[in-house]
């Protein structure tokens, strides 16, 4: 295995079935209280605030945030955008990704396997917003093809991740 993979093996490993019901639990509310919490995995407060630390420590927690409604504050598009280059370089993708990494229209940013090189989900408030954060885009490096997907629907949006088994 790669050292990679042995370290991913390794934090998959500690996790037990109360670390992944801590996990579970914060993921619905990260706004409980540690007792509420240790309250609904079986735990008193102390052992359950050292838990939640280690999985902070660990990375497994990355953070903790508040989610917004995008269309109640004015959002109400949801633009999925795929990127294709023809340069592959190193130096063209550390460019092309502070450059996007900077657009904080986009919410998600994905190098991609298949016929796009990249994906992009952004938001904005309405076509004219897209527009300038088009011209934006198009101008930070070289591009060979954008496509722009206009959400007509959003079906369903989950933040919580399906935490797997021991």
């Amino acid at each position: 295995m790669t050292e990679l993979a042995v370290s991913l093996h390794d934090a998959n490993r500690r996790l037990d079935a109360i670390d992944r019901k801590i996990l579970t639990v914060l993921q619905e509310d990260a706004s409980l209280s540690v007792a509420e919490i240790g309250d609904r995995v079986g735990l008193s407060s102390t052992p359950c605030w050292k838990r939640i630390q280690r999985l902070e420590a660990d990375g497994v927690i990355l953070r903790r945030v508040a989610l917004v409604d995008q269309n109640k504050i004015g959002l109400g598009i949801t633009v999925f955008v795929s990127v294709e280059s023809s340069d592959h370089s190193e130096a063209w993708l550390r460019k092309f990704a502070d450059a996007v990494s900077a657009m904080p229209e986009v919410m998600e940013f994905y190098r991609m396997a298949g016929d796009v090189d990249y994906m992009l989900r952004v938001v904005v408030a309405d076509m004219s917003s897209y527009d300038i954060f088009y011209k934006k885009l198009i101008s930070a490096v070289p591009l060979k093809n954008v496509t722009s997907r206009f959400a007509m629907e959003k079906i369903k949006s989950v933040t919580a991740l399906p935490v797997p088994a021991a």
